[in-house]
């Protein structure tokens, strides 16, 4: 048990402080558990048992039909229409938003679902004038309190629901109120959650809300870079004439950008490194104004007086071409971690990154070796071809609606067919939920919604991983007794507490440990414990792992509880300290509402 707690120790610590990325942590646990057999009794074959798991291979197939639906653009064409209902009513916009994505997360994966709402969400917000930060944040908790309507909203349901079964199996003289859930199990209690999480967010959430970005009126005014981009004029006598801007730009360490090339009155942008740079050629610069005056000397340039570069200019006054855009840096991003010039960020996409947003802190000049992170919003300026790129790039969540052409609308019938028919199969017990998920997936390539190798772009390898890395954890937990010590421990709170308030508290630390590290690493760690401490309670095993399960789909307090919520930090110009001051008043709201909620339908 020591060595076991050890691990978990260690494990907590990692997944918290994410020194590396977190499905790398759980492969480290199933490799220490295997490693340490005599101690911790992971065998070779139980350490490896999470990539064979019913749970595992039900969220590979859900990643694949998530994204069929995806690429036939039906959730796109759907925000559009929403975007007509609600003009400028932020409270049609706030309940349009919370309305939608709700929906949509009780059949595909809620976070595919926030990443592709979200631009639809944000342009909805600036084209009514409402900051964005007002329904961003309700768009995050919504997709969570969403996934708790159905089995397949979340890959914690499924993990749950597999851990629950094999409880069950394993000692079903302790255990045997324990199964496997069916897909609308626990609707009802979703649907209760999911109206108070409503009336939660249209009220007394909405006025916690704070608007951090104003609604747009111009992309460089809200980065703030009016005193961070100016235009000059190449003289005569300047010695760039004739060089590249390759070579103008290799040659200074100054922080500046070439955002455009203006000549003879047409509009360049990125690619303009293999330009060749002429007198009366006039530049618009990203740099700040002591460089400036460094650059002006230096280089035989003259500052355009009275200019003012805004979005409009940068676009080269072509309103239909939309060349100034917010990208957001994903998860799983292979920039994380990286510089954009260790990634080479300009010549890779054809680019340039004006500003650089963190939550509510913004970047203006040196950003060049700033490490990015998950949720960093960037100001790009490109063509309108580099963004296109940058919009089907997984590295990328583009912030703004753009149209892609390539959506397989023709097969929204078909693809949505498929998912209502998983559902329909698992839902009357035809098939279990992962041999339906499996077919239905085989089903969206041989029917052409997905073509072979969109399969493999589809999974998000990284929660597989997790899911096959913790699986063991849960595993050594039992075989050790260390479940069992916690459960005592529990247990011994029961002398003053009755047991629907121990009920309570599984789902309050079950939710305060989501916040902190992966909410299925929470899962794994907590519903042995739940189940052992019912048992010796001689309470509704049930009840209390459903209490671990709800609790683990809805964090909402900090933005790393949940990615949906590092998805709309940046974005939403959010501080830290907001999520608590909006989160922490429906976790307690939830806390109460599902305890009584599993008493009522369950019973303690």
């Amino acid at each position: 048990m020591v060595v076991v707690f050890v691990i978990v120790l260690a494990a907590l610590v990692l997944f918290a402080t994410e020194p590396v990325p977190i499905d790398i942590t759980a492969l480290g646990i199933m490799v220490a558990l295997m490693v340490l057999e005599p101690w911790t009794r992971v065998s070779p074959s139980e350490g490896v048992s999470g990539f064979a798991s019913t749970a595992t291979i039900t969220v590979l197939a859900m990643f694949v039909l998530s994204y069929g639906v995806q690429r036939t653009g039906a959730v796109q064409i759907l925000g559009r229409k929403i975007a007509g209902f609600t003009r400028d009513d932020e409270t049609r916009q706030l309940g349009a938003t919370i309305g939608v994505v709700g929906s949509i997360s009780g059949f595909i994966n809620n976070t595919a679902a926030v990443a592709i709402l979200m631009p639809m969400v944000t342009d909805l917000a600036h084209e009514g004038k409402t900051s964005p930060s007002k329904l961003l944040l309700p768009l995050s908790y919504a997709s969570m309190f969403g996934g708790t309507l159905t089995l397949i909203g979340t890959s914690t349901n499924i993990l749950a629901s597999d851990l629950a079964a094999r409880l069950g199996q394993q000692n079903p003289a302790e255990f045997g109120e324990l199964h496997a859930f069916s897909m609308f199990e626990f609707t009802a209690l979703g649907v209760l959650v999911s109206v108070v999480g409503v009336v939660y967010l249209m009220t007394v959430g909405r006025w916690l809300t704070p608007a951090r970005i104003p609604p747009r009126e111009d992309l460089t005014a809200e980065f703030g870079l009016e005193e961070y981009l100016t235009e000059v004029v190449v003289r005569e006598d300047s010695p760039l004439v004739g060089r590249t801007v390759r070579d103008a730009v290799a040659d200074t360490d100054l922080d500046v950008d070439l955002v455009q090339l203006i000549r003879d009155g047409r509009s360049f942008a990125e690619p303009l490194a293999a330009k060749e740079i002429r007198a009366e050629d006039v530049f618009a610069l990203r740099t700040d104004r002591d460089t400036l005056v460094d650059l002006i000397d230096a280089e035989g340039l003259d500052l355009l007086p009275e200019v003012e570069v805004t979005e409009a200019e940068l676009a080269g006054g072509e309103a239909t071409d939309r060349s100034l855009v917010e990208v957001v840096v994903a998860p799983r991003s292979s920039l994380v971690g990286e510089s954009l010039a260790s990634a080479n960020f300009r010549d890779r996409y054809d680019a340039t990154v004006l500003a650089l947003r963190r939550g509510p802190e913004y970047v203006r000049k040196r950003m060049d070796h700033a490490e990015l992170q998950v949720g960093d919003t960037l100001l790009v300026q490109a063509t309108a071809d580099s963004i296109s790129r940058l919009n089907v790039n997984r590295d990328f969540i583009v912030a703004q609606e753009i149209e892609r052409p390539d959506y397989r609308q023709s097969k929204i019938p078909l693809a949505v067919g498929i998912v209502a028919g998983v559902v329909a199969v698992a839902a009357l017990d035809v098939l279990p939920i992962m041999v339906s998920a499996l077919a239905g997936a085989l089903v969206m390539v041989v029917t052409g919604v997905l073509k072979p190798p969109e399969v493999y772009d589809a999974v998000e390898w990284d929660v597989i991983f997790l899911l096959a890395g913790v699986i063991p954890l849960g595993i050594a937990m039992e075989q050790t007794g260390a479940a069992d010590l916690i459960a005592d421990l529990v247990v011994l709170s029961a002398d003053l507490l009755p047991p629907i308030a121990v009920l309570g508290l599984f789902y309050v630390v079950t939710a305060i440990l989501t916040n902190v590290v992966s909410n299925n690493a929470s899962v794994v760690l907590m519903i042995p414990v739940a189940a052992e401490a019912a048992a010796q309670l001689d309470a509704n095993a049930f009840a209390f792992v459903l209490a671990v399960t709800f609790a683990a789909s809805t964090a909402f307090m900090t933005p790393v509880g949940y990615q949906t919520n590092l998805f709309v930090y940046g974005p939403g110009g959010y501080k830290f300290t907001d999520y608590f001051r909006v989160g922490a008043p429906l976790q307690l709201a939830f806390a109460v509402v599902t305890t009584l909620g599993i008493a009522y339908f369950w019973g303690v």
